[in-house]
């Protein structure tokens, strides 16, 4: 490994926590020459701009870390203060003096002032990166000046638009706004981007939330070029290469609404009673060529995006309902793994190739379930049944291999909203994961496997889909957190994905298990995309990747295109695997961030839309679970995952504290408490669409 002068000078500074001039840095180092004094100046003015250094107002040098400044996030509130999270250290509380001209989710750096225990309160010095670079808002005017109120509430600018930058907006239209110039303090001048549409329109308020994450609805004229070249059909010239599985049994099962079918799936029983299972994704990148239009915009995408009744698609609909979608009864490409599985859920052989299949039913996991759960055979599956028990036995199989390697199945109910024609709620009700649900998941999860082991074997550079370790303090806040409750449950020796199933096994019984499975998930790692293959801690994998939806995930799309690189076309010379392994770095970044996005639109929508479903049931009474306990009051869980606050002012009856010790709201005359995982009766107080929150108060 060579050490570079950078490398040098860390490890000097690093050695001293007082700062150090650069005479002192130069003499460290032994440093002669008026050219060798020049790259040192050179090299300490490039680690301050990585912010690996600090310089300070007497021109002295010391590591980042050893200062009173950090770098992190700013996390607004809608008071005005916010704080700054730092990776592997604590918040920041900053007032809303000291901020600076910061607006949330900027990157910052920020001064410690002051600390009392583990709390620190500090001043925003300086503005890294912003990371919104667009805003959405209603138009309003006043005094003929064009203003926005921003929808988010945590960003507090005020945006004037001049007459020439409005795209014609009109009061009440919702538009996305890009800045321009800061005026003074948080004044700026900035420009409509896009009309939305007026506020009241159907379908606005999605558009609105999915703006704001900069996820866009329409596609660029070069990709609706693109797809005029592209056929709605296989065309003669594409089948002689494929192995053609078409007159195989090979189905889909999906959601009722599914329109973009990534996946088809086949089984045999095989005489060894062997499994011979065979997973067949749609081969989008045989369409969708690197560096189009299509890819581009793809790459940009990241993902397609699920909202409510509104799907903002990776890909056009002419490709991912059309030739990429694995229609029943029509032909389509696709890249085959097959596997043969024995009685324990091992894969014992396996074989990825480029296929033509047909499929021959597109199924709904509704109608799978009535089949698998209460032995009734819809219409038109009457063939098929056999094989529908074979896959729900071989599912089985590997279920139980899964968990026996320590698969963390969190058991947490999703919430699914339903809405009319004007893409309004009318009601929200727990998703279904019935047999057929978890049979497709099975499926995926061995051919992904599959496909990461082989190039793994391999040792092509590849994009795997990883999820690290849990932090230790983490897993400890949290099991402190259950003895406070009452609960005991064995010493966790060492983290496992084992010991965490055997933890969740051990609470699996207590009421507040629920609430506690999503409290340890959040203490657990986001999985993310990496060239760099760590393993799934969550799955118990040593090596996963996705490879099973294409149309919807743009590194799924990635390596499909690896695998055509190395196993098809044979391409693994230095070139082409130098190429790929830059290339992977930023593909993996790119697709966790837009991932992260979407995820937390996805989040904000579900919370809009049950927002609006509650405002047409004030005054009504409901039966909750206390999901949350803050000094501010406490979260109310329904049956249907719809959460509101009951405010600590609301509790009428007493005066109520806040127990840290006990994680609970105490009574100062009755005692009563309010725990978590308490069974309480509510009425709804308040709801707003528009604040996106829900407010009860206990029955009395």
């Amino acid at each position: 490994m060579v050490i570079t002068l950078k490398d040098k000078i860390l490890e000097i500074l690093s050695k001293d926590a007082s700062a150090l001039s650069v005479s002192e840095i130069e003499e460290s180092l032994g440093l002669k020459s008026v050219d060798e004094l020049k790259e040192l100046l050179k090299e300490l003015n490039e680690l301050e701009q990585e912010y690996k250094i600090y310089r300070t107002k007497k021109d002295k040098y010391m590591l980042f870390d050893n200062s009173n400044l950090k770098v992190g996030i700013l996390l607004s509130t809608k008071k005005g203060y916010g704080f700054v999270d730092i990776i592997g250290d604590e918040d920041v509380f900053v007032h809303q003096d000291n901020l600076n001209g910061a607006i949330n989710n900027d990157q910052v750096i920020v001064e410690i002032t002051s600390k009392k225990g583990l709390k620190l309160e500090g001043r925003i010095v300086k503005v890294i990166e912003r990371k919104l670079k667009q805003f959405v808002g209603k138009v309003y005017f006043k005094n003929n000046k064009c203003l926005i109120d921003l929808d988010d509430k945590k960003v507090n600018l005020n945006i004037e638009i001049d007459s020439d930058k409005t795209l014609g907006a009109v009061s009440g239209n919702k538009v996305v706004v890009r800045l321009l110039n800061r005026i003074s303090n948080n004044n700026y001048k900035g420009v409509i981007i896009k009309v939305l549409g007026h506020v009241d329109d159907p379908g606005v308020d999605i558009l609105s939330i999915a703006a704001k994450y900069e996820i866009e609805e329409e596609f660029p004229k070069d990709v609706l070029e693109q797809l005029k070249t592209i056929p709605d059909h296989v065309l003669e010239s594409e089948y002689s290469s494929r192995v053609d599985l078409r007159n195989e049994i090979i189905f889909t099962i999906d959601g009722d609404d599914t329109k973009d079918i990534d996946d088809a799936v086949s089984i045999e029983k095989l005489d060894n009673g062997n499994y011979k299972l065979g997973v067949h994704i749609a081969d989008v990148s045989y369409y969708v060529k690197e560096n189009s239009p299509l890819d581009e915009e793809a790459f940009k995408r990241g993902t397609s995006v699920y909202l409510s009744n509104t799907v903002i698609p990776m890909l056009p609909h002419q490709l991912s309902n059309g030739i990429c979608s694995l229609n029943p009864n029509v032909d389509r490409l696709a890249l085959s793994c097959v596997m043969e599985i024995d009685g324990s859920g091992e894969v014992k052989e396996y074989d990825i190739f480029e296929s033509v299949i047909k499929s021959n039913i597109q199924m709904t996991y509704k109608k799978v379930n009535s089949i698998l759960e209460d032995n009734i055979i819809p219409e038109g599956y009457e063939p098929y049944v056999d094989k529908l028990r074979d896959m729900s036995d071989l599912a089985s199989i590997l279920r139980k291999n899964k968990i026996s390697k320590g698969y963390i199945d969190f058991d947490i109910d999703e919430a699914k909203i339903i809405t009319n024609e004007e893409g309004e709620a009318i009601d929200v009700v727990l998703r279904n994961r019935g047999i057929g649900e978890n049979l497709i998941e099975d499926f995926m999860i061995a051919a992904n496997e599959t496909v990461a082991r082989h190039i793994t074997y391999l040792e092509y550079p590849f994009i795997y889909r990883v999820h690290g370790e849990p932090s230790e303090e983490k897993i400890n806040n949290f099991l402190n957190f259950v003895s406070v409750l009452g609960h005991s449950v064995h010493k966790m020796k060492k983290i496992t994905p084992k010991s965490m199933q055997d933890l969740l096994g051990e609470l699996k019984d207590v009421k507040e298990y629920s609430v506690l499975s999503t409290l340890l998930l959040r203490s657990m790692q986001k999985a993310v995309y990496d060239k760099n293959n760590i393993g799934h801690f969550g799955l118990a994998s040593k090596c996963y990747t996705h490879f099973t939806s294409p149309i919807r995930r743009y590194p799924d799309l990635t390596v499909h295109r690896l695998l055509r690189t190395y196993l098809f076309e044979n391409k693994i010379d230095n070139e082409t695997l130098k190429y790929w392994d830059t290339k992977l770095v930023p593909i993996s970044s790119w697709s966790s961030e837009r991932e992260r996005a979407s995820i937390e639109c996805e989040r904000e929508v579900d919370d809009m839309k049950m927002a609006e479903y509650m405002e047409k049931h004030i005054g009504e009474e409901f039966t909750g679970i206390i999901s949350g306990v803050m000094s501010f009051g406490m979260f109310i869980e329904l049956p249907n995952k719809i959460e509101g606050l009951i405010r600590i002012d609301d509790l009428t009856d007493d005066y109520y504290r806040y127990d840290e010790s006990t994680f609970s709201l105490v009574g100062n005359n009755n005692k009563r408490g309010y725990r978590l995982g308490d069974e309480v009766k509510v009425v709804v107080k308040s709801a707003s669409k528009i604040n996106h929150t829900v407010d009860f108060m206990l029955k009395r």
